[in-house]
């Protein structure tokens, strides 16, 4: 489990009680779709006929765009984490991190599962006694992909909730 106990209201829609404006969960989104499509490549190559985690990331797109509804987007995470049941390492983690972007259209907070997931990708694709340095320079590049509107409500998320996600955010 990724999720807190206690749910931040930041990652809470303004219509639900929250703080979350329509655009910065849009941004999360994106961001999100954009830590998984990173590793995406892991799953591809090893299960190519499958098609659930790009389809996962492409519809997590077509939400911001307003052209799927959150369910939508939220089934065809389902779907990519369905896609990783019976496998392994980078692959996936890979489709896991897929199925988390797709599901932030329905909870915001998702957008944290989605880079861990990529982080723990990129680890396990690495050679032996790279793992570690490969998990970095993954975090590095996301952070590195936040927008500046974002920046600060995701890196607080992840010094608040590292122990939940693994300690990947240790970069």
């Amino acid at each position: 489990m990724i999720l807190p106990t206690k749910r931040d209201p930041r990652f809470i829609t303004l219509r639900r009680g929250g703080t979350l404006t329509d655009h910065d969960h849009h941004l999360l989104a994106l961001w999100a779709a954009d830590c998984a499509g990173h590793v995406l490549h892991f799953f591809e190559k090893a299960n190519p006929a499958d098609t659930r985690p790009r389809h996962a990331l492409e519809m997590a797109r077509a939400w911001v765009r307003g052209e799927v509804s959150m369910t939508q987007s939220r089934t065809a995470a389902g779907h990519a984490m369905g896609a990783a049941r019976d496998l392994r390492g980078a692959a996936r983690e890979a489709a896991y991190a897929a199925g988390q972007a797709a599901a932030v259209a329905h909870v915001a907070a998702h957008e944290l599962g989605a880079a861990a997931y990529a982080i723990r990708a990129a680890r396990a694709a690495a050679p032996k006694g790279e793992q570690d340095a490969a998990g970095r320079l993954e975090c590095q590049w996301q952070r590195e992909q936040l927008p500046d509107a974002i920046r600060e409500l995701v890196l607080d998320d992840q010094r608040r909730r590292n122990d939940i996600c693994w300690f990947a955010f240790d970069c």
